[in-house]
């Protein structure tokens, strides 16, 4: 499979405020795209670190402080982006940063009490994007319980349509089935865009023959995405019950959310004066003071029933020893968070059902935005999402102005290989186009490529 990457542009000048977790991760992607990248951290062993697997610029110091923010460069600096622990930190480290320099700016922020008030901070600090991870995992948890079929539930072109992830179980029709036969026979109102086999990543064409074990992600309209799944086996209804181990603020979040979707929710927490504070913010929830690691616990309060378990611990390892052991004694749906990515090979190796990683969440948002601020000139980058561990990209362009693809019958572009144009989102009517089809101006296309660092639309052309 060709792994070919279009030409890398005039990369731009990052200040990453925060060597945490959602740090590393946008200093390894941001590098690799080509950016000057300069990074500060009061720790200077993380600093160091960086350092020296990257090729960055380090500053020990506080991010927020004028003087350091001068020694990194700020005022030339096209974007800075605050990912430490504190909010306030992040949101300082901005607006320090708004008044000496002319650079956009992106912070994280996670407290409930400040995400209620995201625009306003936005606007009023003049900030690029507010972006905060634990309300983002919650989001896309609810979007797989809300479809527990699914392993991941992606949506684009403002929810109108989704990029759904399943795993192909044994003796499914589609067992053996070509992508021809199913277009011809079963429906034409999906994409199935990308296939993961034996670890290799696949944009499949029409004879590409899948089997069973195969992992498929497929692009349809929002609507028709339970009927096709119907059609091909699967049970569809969302989940009417779930179990939440831990109390903290992602917890708090989904929870919410589910409760909004009529999903009945309960929270086990260990802590017995945050239990006060979830059943005064919560109070539809069932709120269990307790230790969620406790076998005995989980049986007496029905783990065996449950529809679906998320365990939502401060601790990687605690969350997957729960979700095998939820796996072994029920039948239930688990979604499993994990905050660092050390041992992605032996997690991907575990039957973990639906893995959700923060981190990853929040640089692909930042991402996209800094490669829609690179010089994309006829087109915008609407959404951007990594498919299969970095291996393919589903990117979501808007197409502004006229260029070497509007206009044109896709059958007649002249097209990389190992790409889809998934589907087109025309005044909000999804196309799952055909060779007939064509892009033009005020549409927004998305495409899936093993290919990476697409800037504009253009970039899908030989």
């Amino acid at each position: 499979m060709s792994k070919t990457k279009s030409p890398i542009k005039q990369g731009l000048n990052i200040i990453i405020v925060g060597c945490g977790k959602v740090g590393t991760t946008l200093i390894e992607q941001l590098s690799k795209e080509g950016h000057d990248i300069t990074i500060i951290d009061s720790d200077a062993g993380k600093i160091q670190k960086a350092a020296n697997l990257y090729d960055v610029m380090g500053l020990v110091g506080n991010g927020a402080s004028y003087s350091v923010q001068m020694e990194a460069g700020i005022d030339n600096a096209d974007l800075i982006i605050a990912v430490t622990d504190s909010d306030e930190l992040n949101l300082l480290c901005c607006t320090v940063a708004k008044q000496v320099g002319d650079c956009a700016a992106i912070a994280r922020v996670r407290t409930p009490d400040y995400s209620k008030e995201a625009a306003y901070l936005r606007e009023k600090l003049g900030l690029t994007m507010i972006i905060n991870p634990e309300l983002e995992a919650a989001r896309e948890t609810s979007r797989i319980l809300f479809l527990p079929t699914a392993l991941k539930v992606n949506s684009f072109a403002h929810g109108q349509a989704e990029l759904i992830k399943f795993k192909i179980p044994d003796s499914n029709i589609l067992d053996g089935m070509t992508i021809a036969h199913l277009g011809g026979n079963i429906t034409t109102e999906i994409l199935i865009c990308a296939i993961e086999r034996n670890g290799e990543v696949y944009i499949p064409d029409g004879d590409f023959r899948m089997a069973k074990g195969d992992i498929i992600s497929f692009v349809a309209p929002r609507k028709v995405i339970r009927s096709f799944l119907e059609k091909i086996g699967f049970k569809t209804k969302q989940v009417k019950d779930t179990m939440i181990i831990g109390g903290g603020k992602a917890t708090y979040y989904l929870a919410n959310q589910l409760l909004h979707m009529g999903i009945a929710v309960k929270i086990i927490e260990k802590n017995r004066k945050r239990c006060e504070e979830l059943s005064m913010l919560l109070p539809k929830a069932i709120i269990i003071n307790g230790n969620g690691t406790d076998k005995d616990l989980l049986k007496e309060e029905g783990i065996d029933q449950v529809e679906s378990f998320v365990p939502l611990t401060g601790i990687d390892e605690e969350n997957i020893m729960l979700t095998l052991y939820a796996r072994q004694v029920s039948d239930a749906k688990v979604i499993t968070k994990i905050n660092r990515s050390t041992f992605n090979d032996v997690i991907s190796s575990l039957d973990l059902g639906s893995v959700i990683y923060p981190r990853y969440i929040t640089a692909e948002a930042i991402i996209a935005y800094v490669r829609a601020k690179k010089d994309s000139m006829n087109s915008n980058i609407e959404t951007l999402y990594h498919m299969f561990d970095y291996r393919a990209e589903a990117i979501e362009f808007r197409i502004d102005e006229p260029s070497d693809v509007t206009g044109i019958p896709l059958k007649d572009l002249s097209l990389k290989k190992d790409l889809l144009i998934s589907c087109i989102n025309r005044n909000g009517s999804i196309l799952i186009p055909s060779g007939q089809d064509s892009i033009e101006v005020g549409d927004t296309v998305m495409v899936v490529t093993t290919h990476s660092g697409f800037n504009d639309i253009q970039d899908i052309l030989r």
